[in-house]
């Protein structure tokens, strides 16, 4: 991982997919895999990013790497999500603060992660986009976080830890649908991105 003090975000890209019934972070997407399209949103805005991946995700490795975004293998990923957030976040634990995303989140605007950028440049200990009421995603985090999100091993993810500093979250809100646009299943691709799966 590259060094210095400043911003990186963390892409996740650890999980299995069990419901997309493929590997869906390879699942293409405009000419690309959706981790790929998912990494070029937060490069855009943080050239530094990096993705949090299995040993076995070869194909997926080096399709991002083509891309600049290295990976963080991860020896063990049994501790789900947190795991792999605690394991981002202690790479890079110089970092002024950590933008964690999820791979299987492509619609995202870039325009959203920089506003979520630029509300922990401001101050905001953590900063996170809503869209009609909902809190999405990417989360920033600021350095004052690093000890509580290293400890992280829960398949929630920063969830509880994200409960219990309700009060020092910025809440951003954008019209920008991407932010709770998870991928779980093929039924959750748009029509046109769907039909790539029966060819």
């Amino acid at each position: 991982m590259n060094g210095g003090n400043a911003y990186c975000a963390i892409l996740l890209a650890a999980g299995r997919a069990q419901r997309f019934g493929t590997d869906k972070l390879m699942h293409p997407l405009a000419g690309r895999s959706m981790a790929c399209v998912s990494a070029a949103a937060l490069q855009q805005v943080l050239p530094d990013t990096f993705a949090v991946t299995r040993p076995d995700q070869q194909a997926l490795i080096e399709q991002l790497a083509a891309q600049g975004v290295p990976a963080l293998k991860l020896g063990e990923t049994n501790g789900g999500m947190g795991m792999s957030i605690a394991a981002g976040v202690a790479a890079r634990a110089d970092a002024k603060g950590w933008l964690v995303a999820l791979a299987d989140m492509p619609f995202i605007q870039s325009a959203t992660i920089g506003r979520v950028l630029a509300a922990l440049q401001n101050g905001s200990p953590i900063a996170a986009p809503v869209y009609r009421g909902q809190r999405g995603h990417p989360v920033g985090f600021s350095a004052a976080f690093g000890e509580a999100l290293r400890a992280l091993r829960s398949d929630a993810g920063a969830r509880e830890l994200l409960q219990r500093h309700a009060a020092e979250i910025t809440l951003i809100a954008c019209d920008d649908p991407g932010i709770l646009a998870d991928i779980d299943t093929p039924a959750d691709l748009p029509a046109e991105t769907s039909t790539e799966l029966r060819g």
